[in-house]
């Protein structure tokens, strides 16, 4: 917010209740204090408070500001409180505290089967556990697989299941850089997963189905089904579901990332752009009505009902949750005539969510929807006021630009942080996309209005289809620019404070003209380069071998200073989602350059010496004899599931190190584990262990 020197906390309540629940998670999340410590400190600072109400007048006034810091330590307790509570790990009945594998569980399916490429998935609550024969209530969720079959499994949302194969603990891969995806499921309450063949479960006759979330279901397959049936083309189908209510499961990989590319990947990812739309909407409609005391509550609660239905149908997505509170605070104040302050809106909804969710703290989408808001509130209009523009069209056109340009200011750690790239056209893409995926929306709301009328429907759908084919044209041919995005950009979290520091002061001096704040830029810049350099300069040096963890493939990376060189399977490197899942990230984070033309040939028994390492990749069936003198090597591989005997390779090998890739099955990683700890041989299992990372 702009600078005030007169600023007082006292404005906005909620902001001071905010930062100190932020602190408290964040303190229970990374240092994990006991559940005593929180409940004891809670009830030392109440009885603290109460005995202020004890005090005199003037022992009162004197010591009001002990009042404050002992209301910012209880909401501190409490965000620790509420984050330990939230947990599924700490719940006492969590199903994993008496969960043994062999024990069958009880799963009830908590939504419909999403087709994916070589199986069927959901996620399900754990319902009891089977001990001795007795089922005992167990709690929390795990991801559900069946494997594909000649026909579609007849199950969905409600559907029960014993399933008596063992579950399989959520685990990272272990590639650096990667997405934390254990924390990512935990913070969701799944901890679990299985992959189901036809045999490996029973359905039960029973099903277990709330009225409400049927509901919703049933709305959302009925509105996809009439989508797919009035808009031509899968492609413009899948973007239409994905821009109207957020169903994802049928977008094109490639055109995901080439709306990534563009930075507008907002439009197909449901955020609160969409629900602004519809509020929008909502408001043109009732300003048509005159005036009344049955409008006065009738307004409110249909545009408060409409919300709160598309955020359930969306999923409840953290972009759309926060938009949807916000909203329910300003249709709440604007029905009782009372105009909240916006930045006290934003703080009120983000401790609403915070407080139901902790963990929400964590969610990207959560993070870049509060910065882009607060961003366009504090210099939208500053920015907009830079230009003079007479005609109306072009004074609309200049205001949409203010908006693009102004979310961009504060999200801009966060996009370099998490993304690691920067679309630097984003300005001409979200001037184009946004106000066509404005009228795309309202296309897709009159076709569902509508969709009893076939013909009218029909119109709308090849209208509506047309116009996501020419958005999608338009975002491809953009992405296809060789400046489009800045990619490989890598700064770690301190760096990005320190960018945050430079952006804010910066603010403050351009809006306000305080000096001190241009001073303030100036050395949070100085901290950001001098850390950015020392960070650089300590890459310049490296020498590492990467051997990721990506199933079924084998990848492996020799880096160099700032040169990566790629061993493995051409499908790894040629395949974008493969190569920007696995891949990608470490090599951001390890600052190197990505080139074609350093891919090592791949051939069989090859030995390779880099640096003063010499390593022996073993990728084919071989027979050694043994030796009176063994060959040296530092490490060697075994990949593609060789049939080979570790007993073999010690007679004739001598080697420090030795690593199975995840190329290979599990029963043979198995096996030849249990011939090393018999020989006493070091050994890495990358499946098992997530990447294996050296510096050589």
């Amino acid at each position: 917010m702009p600078y005030n020197s007169s600023f007082s906390y006292k404005t906005y309540p909620f902001l001071r209740l905010l930062l100190p629940l932020i602190a408290g998670i964040i303190i229970q999340w990374y240092l994990q204090p006991s559940l005593k410590l929180s409940i004891t400190a809670i009830a030392i600072i109440s009885l603290l408070f109460v005995s202020f109400t004890f005090l005199k007048e003037p022992a009162k006034f004197i010591s009001r500001w002990l009042k404050g810091i002992l209301i910012m330590l209880f909401f501190v307790c409490l965000g620790m409180l509420i984050t330990r509570l939230n947990n599924i790990e700490n719940n006492p009945h969590w199903f994993g505290k008496n969960y043994k594998q062999g024990d069958a569980i009880l799963i009830t399916l908590q939504e419909p089967l999403a087709e994916k490429n070589k199986s069927y998935k959901a996620f399900a609550t754990v319902n009891a556990v089977n001990k001795d024969g007795k089922w005992q209530t167990g709690k929390g969720d795990i991801l559900v697989y069946f494997k594909k079959g000649e026909a579609k499994p007849n199950l969905n949302y409600g559907s029960q299941l014993i399933i008596k194969k063992p579950l399989q603990t959520i685990a990272n891969s272990g590639n650096p850089g990667a997405l934390d995806y254990k924390r990512y499921c935990l913070f969701q309450d799944i901890t679990s997963q299985v992959f189901l063949k036809d045999d490996e479960y029973i359905v039960l006759p029973s099903t277990n189905i709330h009225p409400f979330w049927q509901f919703i279901f049933n709305l959302r397959d009925g509105t996809v089904n009439t989508l797919r049936r009035f808009i031509p083309g899968k492609k413009q189908q899948s973007v239409a579901e994905a821009l109207l209510i957020g169903y994802r499961n049928d977008l094109d990989r490639d055109l995901v990332q080439s709306y990534s590319n563009t930075g507008v990947v907002h439009i197909i990812a449901i955020s609160g752009l969409h629900l602004g739309m519809i509020y929008g909407l909502m408001l043109f409609i009732f300003s048509r009505f005159k005036k009344n005391k049955i409008l006065g509550w009738l307004k409110p609660v249909t545009i408060l009902s409409v919300i709160w239905l598309f955020t359930f149908v969306a999923g409840m997505a953290p972009s759309v949750l926060r938009a949807s509170v916000m909203f329910t605070f300003i249709v709440l104040g604007e029905a009782i005539s009372k105009k909240n302050n916006i930045y006290n809106n934003l703080a009120a909804s983000a401790f609403c969510l915070l407080a139901c969710n902790p963990f929400m703290l964590w969610d990207v989408g959560f993070q870049l929807s509060y910065a882009a808001v607060l961003s366009i509130v504090i210099f939208m209009h500053s920015i907009y006021n830079w230009l003079f523009i007479k005609n109306k069209l072009l004074d609309n056109a200049w205001k949409l630009s203010s908006i693009t340009l102004s979310a961009q200011i504060l999200t801009l750690p966060l996009i370099l942080y998490h993304f690691h790239q920067f679309s630097n056209l984003f300005w001409l893409t979200n001037f184009i996309a946004v106000p066509l995926s404005g009228i795309i929306l309202y296309g897709e709301l009159i076709l569902l209005c509508f969709s009893w009328l076939s013909g009218f429907a029909k119109f709308i759908g090849i209208i509506t289809g047309w116009l996501v084919e020419r958005m999608n044209s338009f975002i491809e041919s953009i992405d296809r620019l060789p400046f489009t995005v800045w990619n490989g950009i890598e700064i770690n979290i301190l760096q990005a404070i320190f960018l945050y520091g430079v952006l804010i002061f910066l603010g403050i001096w351009l809006l306000n003209k305080y000096k001190p704040a241009f001073i303030a830029s100036l050395c949070f810049l100085a901290l950001f380069s001098i850390f950015r350099t020392a960070d650089v300069a300590k890459h310049q040096s490296q020498l590492k071998l990467i051997i990721y963890n990506v199933p079924a493939h084998t990848a492996i990376d020799f880096i160099s200073s700032s040169k990566c060189f790629f061993l493995g399977d051409s499908t790894v490197f040629e395949d974008n989602f493969l190569r920007n899942f696995h891949l990608k990230p470490a090599r951001v984070m390890q600052r190197v350059s990505e080139d074609k033309n350093n891919i090592f040939s791949q051939t069989s028994d090859k030995i390779i010496r880099f640096g003063n390492t010499e390593m022996l990749l073993i990728n084919h069936t071989a027979h050694f004899e043994s030796s009176t003198k063994k060959i040296p090597v530092d490490i060697i591989i075994l990949s593609k599931n060789p049939n080979i005997k570790i007993g073999d390779l010690n007679k004739t090998f001598l080697f420090k190190e030795l690593v199975f890739d995840s190329s290979n099955p599990v029963w043979k990683t198995e096996r030849w584990k249990k011939e090393c700890d018999s020989l006493h041989l070091p050994l890495y299992s990358v499946a098992q262990q997530g990447a294996f990372v050296m510096d050589l």
